[in-house]
Order: C-alpha cells, then structure tokens, then sequence
C-alpha cells in the first residue's frame, strides 16, 4: 500500500561546491544505496559531472528533536544546464530513500527539479536517460520517449524529451 506523501519535504538546490561535506555524504550515501546496493550494479558513480551540476535535495523535516536537525535526505537529482550531459538541459541520478516510495515524493522531486531548473536557466527542452521500467512515470512529467532502447550498465534505458510546453 502506497505510503502518504511526506508533509514537509524542505528542498535545497545548491552547486556543487555550496555543498556541505555531510550534505555531500548524504547525496553519496543515497546514491550507492539505491544504485549500487538495491540495484545490484557496479558503476562508476563518481563520474566527474557532479562538479558542473546544481544538487537538488529533499530533506524530510525532523519531526523529533532527537533526529537529524537538518532531517533526513529522501530525495536527491542532479540538475544539468544545456550543453553539458546532453545538448539540452537534463536531470540525472534522480533517487528517493526506500522509506518514501509510494508517497509520491518522486512526482514532486521532479516537479521541483523542473521548477528549479526553469528559475535557474529560464524554460527549454530537458532529456533524460530514463531506465526503461520508468517511462511511464516520467511520461506522467511531460517526457516522451525518443530513439531506441539502450543497455547502461547492464540495465534498459531510453532517452526520453520533455519539449517546451
């Protein structure tokens, strides 16, 4: 059963070097944890565009005083201007804590890093390279499959476009 959608998820979007060093943990704690350990895949997550990325974090507001002061990271993309990972603006590594699944924090993570992204670089086509099981829910974000299915890292993908509404 799908768990109700956090109350307070508290967004940041910082570049890469206005990331804290436990901010920066956390980001890679979560990356491996949902890339590498729950998907079983070996990569090279550390791939050298985290430094020309804005970090979009979704940190689930402590509800108690003994918790996290800052709460706990459940939703992390990395957003890319045009020109960098693809010729158009794009959002990778896009992840929540399994804690959060179901609750729809992965609608409003890419809600928001669509919004951040139109503040930062005004409004223009974003791509992604979805994995292929997901088409369905970037669909539901404006994005459209474009050109064939492709093997990344051993797991389906598709590029998919959102055009310019």
């Amino acid at each position: 059963m799908p768990q109700a959608m956090p109350s307070v998820l508290n967004w940041h979007c910082v570049p890469f070097a206005q990331l804290s060093t436990t901010s920066l943990y956390e980001v890679l704690q979560l990356r491996s944890a949902v890339f590498v350990v729950e998907q079983a895949c070996v990569f090279q997550d550390l791939d050298g565009q985290d430094a020309h990325a804005m970090h979009l974090t979704g940190l689930l507001e402590a509800p108690n005083k003994g918790q996290k002061p800052n709460g706990l990271l459940v939703a992390y993309a990395r957003c890319f201007h045009a020109g960098v990972a693809y010729p158009e603006a794009s959002i990778g590594r896009v992840a929540t804590h399994p804690s959060v699944r179901g609750s729809g924090a992965g609608h409003a993570l890419i809600a928001q890093a669509l919004s951040q992204m139109q503040a930062l670089w005004g409004e223009q086509p974003v791509r992604i390279g979805a994995q292929a099981h997901l088409q369905n829910f970037y669909a539901q974000h404006g994005f459209v499959a474009t050109g064939d299915g492709y093997l990344e890292d051993g797991i389906a993908h598709v590029q998919m476009l959102r055009p310019v509404p």
